[in-house]
């Protein structure tokens, strides 16, 4: 799992609509609504500083939730939330009901370790981020946190794709038809040229 699980405390919403929900923000409350699992749409009002609070601390998307509606305990993922363009706080949030058999399509986030133990970089070459993030089905209650990406032993000009990462078991890429690119490492020409002529003269 991403995060530990946090628990949400809303109130079921009666009335929906624009004119609700301004009302609901004026009251420091953030309009939301909890789908899926073949139950019909729950809509409800969080606290907006709670759900700030959850979303700044990171992973928001990736760790599932309990949200306490009125006393009835719901297991959800925050799947999508909306900010004002211009002010930049929530102004609502959609989450998916899970159980233990739901999958779910979420992005994990890559993390590049070893730099110091890549010939390329230490030569001079540049670590080119292609996919910062992959995108990814797993089981809702397994969502992997990040994935790494070891950069030991790469040398300037090196691919390094999806294949090189090995997934948890359940996990697999939403890109099936081809073995995407995830980083590259550049490397200047002049950096590229004494790499190669040192393993000439190694082999020589």
């Amino acid at each position: 799992m991403s995060h530990d699980s946090y628990e949400l405390k809303a109130e079921a919403r009666e009335r929906v609509g624009k004119g609700s929900a301004r009302e609901l923000r004026r009251n420091g409350f953030i309009p939301a609504v909890i789908y899926g699992d073949k139950q019909a749409p729950i809509s409800i009002a969080l606290s907006t500083n709670e759900v700030t609070k959850r979303i700044h601390a990171g992973g928001f998307l990736t760790t599932i939730a309990t949200i306490d509606v009125d006393g009835k305990k719901i297991k959800v993922l925050p799947k999508d939330y909306q900010l004002d363009p211009v002010r930049d706080f929530t102004v609502h949030v959609d989450f998916l009901r899970v159980s233990g058999n739901t999958q779910v399509t979420v992005e994990i986030p890559v993390h590049f370790v070893n730099h110091e133990k890549s010939p390329g970089l230490k030569a001079g070459g540049v670590l080119n981020i292609v996919r910062h993030e992959v995108e990814v089905h797993c089981p809702a209650d397994a969502i992997p946190e990040f994935f790494t990406v070891d950069l030991s032993g790469h040398k300037g000009g090196a691919s390094i794709h999806i294949s090189d990462i090995t997934l948890p078991k359940g996990v697999s890429p939403v890109i099936t038809d081809r073995d995407f690119t995830i980083a590259t490492i550049v490397a200047p020409a002049a950096g590229l040229a004494e790499e190669e002529s040192g393993e000439e003269e190694a082999s020589a």
